[in-house]
């Protein structure tokens, strides 16, 4: 029986040190920041509370495992869900309330529609890239150990390991350049999403990027005109 060395295996397939989380920490302080630079009109009611709520969690998760996501923890699971849960909470809230500005008419200078669109197009963009991040194959944790064998998203790299070598593995930085990729080409790139989470996940990306982009930019031409 033919057996493959340890060595073989590529980095994505088999048990590994696991990736920082700083990265992704940095994604999160990145979001909560724009999320302050939205007009109060364009945020849920108590426009602090979210983000507050939002940077709590962030210091516990730093503070209680500050440097490689390495090992399962259903604490450590259940507060890296529910910080991604409230950064797309605060998010999708701010789209539905910049979409019903836009549809109604209140006025708005277009550099404020512009300001406003972009920040939440970006945090757009940073939700969904943590939300790939957290459930391709059961989350980073979960990758370390290689507990699952299957992955959700087919990155090239994963295809050709004579090039990308065989310590390669995905980290935050390739699941938000994913992220960004789908919310500018409105579809896959040179990622594959293989289950059927992950294609709809990215359906539903697109179809939000589009409707700001498309919305936003309407409205400010119609406001400059």
């Amino acid at each position: 029986m033919n057996r493959i060395g340890p060595e073989l295996v590529p980095a994505w397939a088999r048990p590994t040190p696991g990736e920082h989380r700083w990265p992704a920490a940095l994604a999160v302080a990145v979001a909560i920041g724009l999320q302050l630079l939205v007009p109060a009109r364009m945020v849920p009611d108590a426009r602090f509370v979210l983000p507050a709520l939002e940077l709590a969690v962030l210091v516990g998760l730093m503070v209680v495992n500050p440097f490689r996501v390495d090992r399962e923890s259903t604490i450590l699971r259940t507060g890296s869900l529910g910080l991604t849960g409230l950064v797309a909470l605060a998010n999708g809230w701010s789209v539905v309330l910049l979409v019903d500005e836009l549809l109604t008419g209140q006025p708005a200078t277009p550099g404020e529609l512009l300001g406003a669109g972009g920040a939440i197009w970006l945090n757009n963009v940073i939700v969904f890239g943590l939300v790939y991040w957290e459930l391709d194959r059961g989350g980073p944790a979960a990758r370390a150990v290689a507990a699952h064998d299957r992955p959700d998203f087919l990155f090239p790299q994963m295809q050709i390991p004579e090039i990308a070598g065989r310590d390669w593995e995905p980290r935050y930085v390739d699941y938000a350049y994913l992220s960004f990729t789908n919310a500018t080409a409105f579809s896959p790139t040179d990622v594959l999403p293989l289950s059927r989470w992950a294609k709809l996940t990215m359906a539903v990306q697109a179809g939000v990027s589009l409707v700001v982009v498309v919305l936003v930019v309407a409205r400010a031409i119609n406001a400059l005109s």
